[in-house]
């Protein structure tokens, strides 16, 4: 096969936190797959987790607006070249006008979006992007967003580090201040979750493919511990639990307590209250720039090219 760039090898590394060496081994085994490389680590025990994206590099902004009126939430992820512009109050600006358009226009997808006008404004969200781009001089693009209608439900919204995370939850339920408190509070626990994010409300919601392959890792990690075949589908199990609490929202602890399940404390505080959906965008999540002088000081180390 081929030799292992440095680059593969420093992805691996991002998405598994192991050694370079034994990410190259890994590669090596993997006929260069980075995917089958991170089982591979997990099954060998050498990775406990691994992140699904590549590490982050990109800049830019995840915003949210949530309509007075109507309820209707958005949130969006707005990518540029530099960290300076992407904290600039301009920019800033310019992805909250962008949030609220998609809040009332409800564009079907980002070309879609690029053809509406803005809210409040004359110049579409494509003509405000090239005048921002030629006046800040940097590449500017709308990644992604989603959008949660206020008649389905309570929305609402966290935006955490200055917008480095940012989630939307919407919710069924009575409206009233005490619900919303709880709203925020389960927003903010999805954002600060570390270092698992969940994934799903309820564990009815996994993905069964998700499931079952969680299932076969865990099940290689306890033969490759050496258990024996009688006890590896109890231990399996036990473990499968676990990886619920990491994945499913109302099974995580809650982070303002460290104690009390999410789901026990929405029951607890706001009675029939419901969490339907929410989404959490990781800015530059699976965006990366090159990184030459970094790739060249891995490659030396390993001995592979850059």
């Amino acid at each position: 096969m081929a030799e292992i760039s440095a680059k593969v090898v420093m992805d691996l590394r991002g998405r598994t936190g192991c050694g370079m060496m034994d990410c190259k081994k890994a590669l090596a085994a993997c006929e260069g797959d980075i995917e089958k490389a991170i089982d591979y680590l997990r099954e060998k025990g050498l990775a406990k987790a691994a992140k699904k994206q590549s590490r982050i590099a990109a800049e830019g902004v995840v915003g949210a607006y949530i309509c007075k009126e109507c309820g209707t939430g958005a949130l969006v992820e707005v990518n540029c070249e530099t960290d300076f512009v992407a904290n600039t109050p301009e920019f800033k600006e310019m992805v909250q006008a962008i949030a609220k358009t998609i809040a009332s226009a409800n564009p079907a997808d980002v070309d879609a979006l690029l053809t509406c006008k803005v809210a409040d404004g004359e110049q579409t969200v494509g003509d405000l992007i090239t005048e921002k781009t030629a006046k800040i001089g940097e590449k500017i693009s709308v990644r992604r967003f989603v959008r949660y209608d206020g008649k389905d439900g309570i929305v609402d919204s966290y935006i955490h580090m200055g917008g480095k995370v940012g989630v939307l939850v919407l919710a069924q339920g009575e409206k009233n201040d005490t619900v919303a408190e709880v709203l925020h509070d389960v927003a903010l626990q999805i954002a600060a979750a570390s270092p698992v994010a969940p994934e799903y409300v309820t564990r009815d919601q996994v993905n069964p493919e998700h499931l079952h392959h969680e299932t076969e890792i865990l099940a290689a990690q306890a033969r490759n511990e050496g258990k024996p075949e009688k006890i590896i589908e109890k231990m399996v199990q036990g473990r499968i639990n676990k990886f619920y609490e990491e994945v499913c929202l109302l099974e995580q602890v809650f982070v303002k307590d460290g104690e009390t399940r999410v789901g026990k404390m929405i029951e607890n505080r706001v009675p029939g209250t419901k969490i339907v959906a929410f989404t959490r965008y990781k800015m530059g999540d699976g965006l990366e720039k090159k990184v030459s002088d970094l790739a060249a000081e891995v490659a030396e180390q390993i001995g592979g090219k850059a």
